[in-house]
């Protein structure tokens, strides 16, 4: 007998005004720049047709508007969850990882070696991302329960998700890449054992070959 399975299509907002500009944004409420919103027109359209129950996303503009993209394409209206959006960057808010390492030279080297014992100055924790990210993916994984359901959200946050579904320890976060308008694919079976059925994947063919389950 099949298990039943529940199916999380775990999305990367688009690129954003200023994207390549490569800076820490955090809560900055930057939008999609124009490439961002035709990345996700095309993701939206792979996803078109698929039994998904809900679009879910963080209040962040450049979620708010993926989630909008890809909702209008199943019929549905994206729902906020604040507890999804991206971590907060304290003091390097705003400032590119050349700034950031030339004034907090020290505190920049020891984070991204390490990034679940120090945190940004002023800034959110790892620890601190991840208690508020798991406990409002909990609660949307039981409210859809043997369904689909979609997460639009950012890359710290996806990247959290991930460790999480993997078994990977936090230590690892910038190990997994998360580009802009990614798509993954997660099973989950009714024992809770989790399955990556898809990592990073970009607009194009992971829906429309069937490879997601209806």
């Amino acid at each position: 007998m099949d298990r039943k399975t529940t199916t999380l299509l775990l999305i990367r907002h688009g690129h954003t005004i200023g994207g390549e500009e490569r800076r820490y944004k955090g809560h900055i409420d930057v939008e999609l720049s124009e490439r961002g919103e035709k990345a996700m027109q095309r993701l939206a359209e792979d996803l078109a047709g698929l039994d998904i129950d809900a679009v879910y996303c963080s209040d962040l503009k450049r979620a708010t508007k993926s989630a909008s993209i890809v909702s209008a394409a199943l019929g549905l209206e994206p729902l906020v969850v604040s507890a999804l959006r991206e971590r907060n960057f304290g003091r390097w808010e705003g400032m590119s990882f050349d700034e950031i390492s030339a004034a907090y030279p020290e505190e920049f080297s020891r984070w991204a070696q390490d990034p679940l014992r120090f945190s940004p100055p002023a800034g959110e924790s790892t620890v601190e991302v991840e208690l508020r990210t798991l406990s409002a993916l909990r609660s949307l994984i039981d409210r859809h329960r043997g369904g689909m359901f979609c997460i639009v959200a950012h890359g710290g946050v996806n990247r959290i998700i991930l460790c999480h579904f993997m078994g990977l320890p936090l230590e690892n976060i910038f190990r997994i890449e998360q580009d802009y308008g990614c798509l993954n694919i997660i099973e989950i079976f009714e024992d809770g054992l989790p399955v990556i059925k898809l990592l990073n994947g970009g607009p194009g063919c992971p829906a429309r070959e069937g490879r997601v389950p209806a």
